[in-house]
């Protein structure tokens, strides 16, 4: 899994001083681009290739607030590739190593048409580096 760190800002927070609920979604995708970056595929690169990454679904599992200042590390991996759709797994925790929030999200890989790629076919690259990190995942799991 990717680590990626975010220090929660004084404007995540809510009048109850914890860190409202969305920011953690936001922060899922933070730590995704951060990983597309690191394999050579940002969003910069995708959108030049004419590919988007809609997510198709996420779930989030609150177990532990965080508050402003404190550092979330956001480990993020591909849990699952299928060449059309993408599944990416994340565990959030504080510095004392407290696990904070774990989720998953799922996204699917479109044209500037808004057709399906055939990732294998078109973007070999692209498809061989998360096939590679979804089957290091496999192993690990």
């Amino acid at each position: 899994m990717n680590a990626y760190f975010h220090k929660v800002q004084y404007y995540e927070t809510d009048r109850m001083r914890v860190t409202h609920h969305s920011n953690y979604i936001r922060w899922m995708e933070e730590a995704r681009v951060d990983l597309l970056e690191q394999i050579g595929w940002g969003y910069d690169r995708m959108e030049q290739n004419g590919i988007s990454s809609p997510v198709t679904a996420v779930h989030c599992r609150y177990l532990a607030p965080t508050t402003f200042g404190d550092t979330v590390e956001i480990l993020a991996g591909v849990s699952a590739f299928h060449g059309v759709s993408l599944e990416m797994s994340y565990r959030m925790r504080k510095q004392d190593g407290t696990v904070v929030c774990e989720g998953t999200s799922s996204h699917c890989f479109l044209n500037r048409e808004g057709g399906f790629l055939r990732m294998k076919k078109e973007f070999p690259d692209l498809y061989e580096c998360l096939s590679g990190l979804a089957d290091t995942a496999e192993k690990k799991g």
